[in-house]
């Protein structure tokens, strides 16, 4: 299921998007946003929120797409088992050189 485009995100959300004016983020538009900072995130509110209105094999192909882009490598790791990503193809990702200098440069 998709979330319908003229739902507003819930209030609860709000604390993720700390940088960003809340009151104008929509899911049409800032749909690849809203899904990267909730599976960044280890909240229980926000991942139910998504997980009720994205399908697991939407998440998947969404990070399958991205090869795992924007995604901390320890939340990688977890959305690997949860959907059943690839074990080689995520090995992969966190190991491109574009990642790890990202990865160790963050990690400061």
């Amino acid at each position: 299921m998709i979330v319908d485009n003229s739902v507003r995100l819930p209030m609860e959300l709000k604390d993720l998007f700390w940088d960003y004016d809340f009151r104008h983020l929509e899911w049409d538009k800032d749909r690849d946003l809203i899904i990267s900072r909730i599976l960044n995130q280890e909240g229980l509110s926000a991942l139910k929120w998504l997980r009720a209105n994205i399908s697991n094999e939407e998440l998947r192909e969404w990070l399958l797409l991205r090869s795992g882009a924007g995604i901390s490598p320890q939340r990688l790791r977890f959305w690997k088992i949860i959907l059943n990503l690839p074990h080689r193809r995520v090995n992969a990702w966190l190991k491109s050189e574009g990642r790890t200098i990202w990865d160790r440069r963050s990690a400061h």
